[in-house]
């Protein structure tokens, strides 16, 4: 039978206790004193049914029964009560004890008379006569419920604390002040690259020295652990088993004895490695040109003032050069991005063939580059530097078995003559360069003082430029071309003039460029085709003798995709027959990209309109080309021309221009003829056409009206 924790108090008359002669009721405090415990006091015989004798008042708020009901099995015998998956295991740890003589404590379940089921804790003891015989057994039975039920929610919380701290992807840890691994869990072995938790703890006996890659920061945890008793997002590089390096973020606290003395540190690691890659991906995107991998604006602009911050204090000069490539937009466009890529690739890999490792090469944007060059001297040293980088820059380049000429114009700012800040520097080798450019490209330039008016006056004919376009403020002169056998005027060149409001008249040299620059060519390109063809159908209606006006074309304006609208349009607008408009692009343009533009002067041959060749003799490819496209007249430069009759070299290129064109079957029109040695010449070698000074200047249309006027009353 199993005897539960009873908490003892008298049940029947016969079993009190009689007063002492002293005066006190011992009875009466016995009574008192079961009464009042927590739990039930009791005596049961040693027979098998371990009837009950006695038990306390407890009796009724431990079991819902009283007293009397338990005593001699009167309603029903402790055992009863006991539950039914305890009682064997109850009775047998109970028969152990005693047989041993010892006192026993066990831990059961009860059934209450309410049927409710209650924990108890039963502590006993045989009770033996002066023969060691056992003639009962006493002892004391309470409720535990309550401490079980929180001892379960313990048991429950700490497995689910272990079963967290087994299985949590974050690395946990707990480790002494001085650099010592207590406790830690599988993902933490995970982390470092150990096979278990105890392989780590064993070897990692010093963290600071064998964990940390800068042992500085395992000082920094320790003092912010002392400072303030944690650490946040902690950020560190580690050591992993086999070597290599990884990023980690700890958070952690200090853990305190009642004297607030650190008895260890805890907290959770995690791998960090993949977002510090990451952010490292992000931030090298973000200062990185994508292309070419060179530093972009930002990063270039931090190089400068760390630069110049070095330059101050060691006396030193810094140089920031500008570099914009030649003719990369006509190339880029005409052979493709593809091949402009291509070529920014390859601009990259020369720039940075010519500099210093403590020197930087920047990429800007499109085709301009940046190089800071720094620990210079004096300005013959820069020179030196930009003379090599030129002639690096000038070397042919080759892709998919085409070569190509390159150059650059160069411009260049110093530290400290020319300012002091990225944002100035770089403004002013900027403004270097355009000079540069100006000059004729392939060249480099200084920055000075001067410039700055030059760019103002730069910036003001661009905004003036675009009111030109609203306003049309162009005027059109024509430059005769004549035929050098009979004399006459065949043809003119339409050439663009700005009559500016203020400036007077503006040669198309200080305006085209800008107008290229800022897209304005487009609109103005439109404007004087229509104008030229509607100037040429009014002379013709006054009864001039007929005449083609040829009107040059942009390489800007060739890639416009309305461009055969436009021609087509300002044909029907006008009523000028196509034959009557010619339309010239330079050879270098030409030469690019020569499938494209033969499909697209094919449409124009289909218009009927006729197509020349300008600038001819300074183009860079391939002379079979020529044969392909449908021209009708090669225009020989007048670099050529202009001094035939004392360079040999420029009269054997003019002789063999000639015969080239005659062999295709063009006509061959020389462009800057100026003096009669000129005329002479080309008429000796048998030269179509001319067009320069010798005849006429350009003349607006008046003026060449009068020129035809007089022509058709000589031959009348």
């Amino acid at each position: 039978m199993s005897i539960p924790f009873l908490n003892v108090v008298k049940s029947k008359p016969q079993n009190t206790l009689s007063k002492p002669t002293g005066g006190l009721d011992t009875t009466r405090l016995i009574n008192t004193i079961t009464s009042d415990l927590v739990g039930m006091i009791y005596r049961c015989g040693v027979d098998e049914l371990g009837m009950m004798e006695f038990v306390s008042e407890g009796c009724l708020k431990l079991t819902g029964y009283r007293p009397d009901e338990l005593i001699f099995d009167n309603r029903i015998s402790y055992g009863q009560i006991t539950h039914p998956d305890d009682l064997a295991r109850v009775n047998s740890a109970i028969h152990a004890a005693l047989n041993e003589q010892n006192n026993y404590e066990v831990e059961y379940r009860i059934i209450r008379a309410d049927g409710s089921i209650r924990w108890v804790s039963e502590r006993g003891v045989g009770v033996f006569d002066h023969n060691v015989q056992r003639i009962a057994i006493e002892g004391f039975i309470q409720d535990i419920t309550d401490r079980i039920s929180t001892n379960k929610a313990l048991h429950e919380a700490l497995r689910r604390y272990r079963s967290i701290f087994e299985n949590a992807t974050e690395g946990i840890f707990q480790t002494t002040p001085n650099g010592r691994y207590i406790d830690a869990n599988p993902a933490l072995a995970r982390i470092y690259n150990y096979p278990n938790p105890d392989a780590m703890i064993a070897a990692l006996q010093d963290i600071r020295h064998q964990l940390y890659v800068n042992q500085s920061r395992r000082d920094e945890f320790v003092r912010l652990m002392y400072e303030s008793g944690n650490v946040r997002n902690f950020e560190s590089q580690v050591y992993r088993q086999d070597g290599s390096i990884i990023w980690i973020s700890e958070n952690a606290r200090a853990v305190k004895d009642v004297n607030d003395v650190v008895l260890f540190y805890e907290g959770t690691v995690v791998d960090i490695t993949e977002r510090k890659q990451h952010e490292e991906e992000l931030q090298y995107q973000a200062s990185h040109d994508i292309l070419t991998g060179l530093p972009n604006r930002m990063l270039l602009m931090d190089r400068i003032e760390r630069a110049v911050s070095r330059a101050k204090r060691e006396t030193q000069k810094v140089a920031v050069v500008f570099v914009d490539l030649d003719n990369f937009k006509l190339i880029n466009d005409s052979l493709g991005h593809h091949v402009g890529d291509r070529l920014l690739l390859e601009m990259a890999s020369r720039l940075s063939s010519c500099i210093r490792n403590q020197d930087t090469v920047a990429r800007l944007g499109g085709d301009e580059f940046v190089l800071v060059l720094t620990e210079q001297l004096d300005e013959p040293g820069v020179t030196h530097i930009i003379r090599r980088l030129l002639e690096m820059i000038a070397q042919p380049w080759t892709d998919e078995s085409h070569e190509y000429s390159l150059s650059c114009s160069i411009g260049i700012s110093c530290y400290p003559c020319d300012g002091d800040s990225a944002d100035i520097l770089l403004q002013c080798a900027d403004i270097a360069m355009y000079e540069a450019k100006d000059a004729g490209k392939n060249t480099f330039h200084f920055y000075t003082p001067e410039l700055n008016q030059a760019v103002t006056e730069r910036l003001e004919l661009a905004n003036d430029l675009r009111r030109a376009v609203e306003r049309e403020e162009f005027r059109v002169f024509y430059q005769p071309r004549v035929d050098v056998s009979s004399g006459k005027i065949v043809g003119a060149e339409a050439l663009i003039r700005w009559q500016h409001p203020e400036k007077g008249l503006i040669s198309p040299d200080n305006f085209i460029p800008i107008s290229e620059e800022t897209g304005l060519i487009v609109p103005m390109g439109e404007w004087i085709l229509n104008e030229a063809c509607r100037q040429n159908k009014s002379w013709q209606e006054a009864g001039l003798p007929p005449i083609s006006v040829s009107v040059n074309l942009s390489p800007i304006q060739f890639r416009q995709p309305g461009l055969i609208d436009a021609v087509t349009n300002a044909l029907r607008q006008t009523g000028l027959n196509s034959r009557y408009l010619e339309l010239e692009l330079t050879e270098s343009f030409f030469m690019q990209d020569a499938e494209r533009i033969n499909v697209a002067i094919t449409a124009m041959k289909t218009l009927g309109v006729e197509l020349a060749i300008d600038d001819f003799g300074t183009g860079y490819s391939s002379l079979s080309y020529l044969k392909r496209f449908p021209v009708n007249h090669l225009k020989i430069d007048k670099s050529f021309v202009q001094e035939i009759d004392t360079s040999p070299d420029d009269a054997a290129i003019v002789r063999a221009i000639i015969t080239l064109g005659h062999e295709l079957g063009l006509k061959v029109v020389a462009e800057g003829v100026e003096t009669l040695a000129n005329y002479t010449f080309l008429q000796e070698h048998n030269c179509d056409e001319i067009q320069g000074y010798y005849f006429s200047r350009p003349v607006p249309a008046y003026h060449l009206e009068l020129l035809l006027h007089k022509q058709m009353a000589e031959t009348s």
